[in-house]
């Protein structure tokens, strides 16, 4: 197994919690996004750069960059759909 390269990540969110409103968060199931996920959602869909560019920046390679924004999309869309907490967890 390949050793993980690191990843070039410039963001640290104020906010590593979401979840639906009115429910305790006692009683959600939990969503896991990491760090990495989070730094390819940024510059990919928030700072609309493509996923070459992105992968640049984080050091990486592009089909890296995509596996790694499919992952996050799939947690996300599990976590609105189904009622989930998502939690960043930002180490």
């Amino acid at each position: 197994m390949r050793p993980i390269k690191p990843r070039k990540i410039c963001f640290n969110p104020d906010v590593i919690y979401f979840k639906p409103r009115g429910i305790p968060l006692k009683g959600l199931e939990e969503v896991e996004l990491n760090i990495d996920e989070i730094e390819a959602l940024r510059l990919c869909d928030l700072n609309g750069l493509e996923q070459i560019e992105t992968a640049k920046k984080m050091n990486v390679s592009r089909s890296t960059i995509q596996r790694t924004i499919s992952s996050a999309r799939k947690k996300i869309a599990d976590a609105i759909i189904n009622g989930k907490a998502i939690k960043i967890n930002n180490k």
